[in-house]
């Protein structure tokens, strides 16, 4: 009578924090870069923040408002280090055009995902290097790697973002 995983009787969460859990989960992506103790000369560490911001999105659409693109950037700002607002601008303008692309396709699979969220990681890595660094800064290099980089961490953060979707089932 009871599934092989137990969750029948698993407790569900109640419905404030399960709608918390995916801006929890996007603040942490957030915080957490900063924390961890690596001192490198050009930025190879992945945008955590965005990356579960950009799976959240594209798994779960109504899990996160349209506008919480903006608040999610501003902590990423923060905590970052990058010009004040400049998240903010460019999770918003990439939230308005994955909107536009939703409203264009007739159908998306995860490979689809993948493609849009790794256009969606350039132009947010490219828009950030040119907000915070002079055009004549050697970095194109170590910006290109932290894109590939980024872009091949995404099923990781999907598959984080669909684990804690399944937990936050609530009533």
């Amino acid at each position: 009578m009871s599934d092989a995983g137990g969750r029948a009787f698993a407790p569900l969460i109640p419905r404030a924090p399960a709608r918390a859990l995916p801006w929890l989960s996007v603040v942490a992506g957030s915080a957490a870069v900063p924390l961890v103790p690596v001192i490198a000369p050009a930025p190879l560490l992945p945008p955590c923040g965005l990356l579960m911001l950009l799976a959240w999105r594209l798994l779960s659409p109504f899990a996160l408002r349209r506008w919480a693109a903006a608040p999610l950037g501003f902590f990423d700002d923060l905590v970052s280090g990058q010009p004040l607002g400049s998240a903010v601008l460019l999770w918003s303008l990439c939230f308005l055009a994955l909107e536009l692309v939703d409203t264009r396709l007739l159908f998306r699979d995860f490979r689809k995902d993948w493609l849009l969220a790794a256009a969606a990681i350039a132009f947010c890595l490219m828009g950030g290097r040119l907000v915070a660094l002079p055009l004549t800064a050697p970095v194109d290099t170590a910006i290109l790697l932290q894109i590939a980089g980024t872009a091949l961490l995404f099923p990781l953060a999907t598959w984080i973002a669909a684990a804690v979707d399944a937990r936050r089932n609530y009533a």
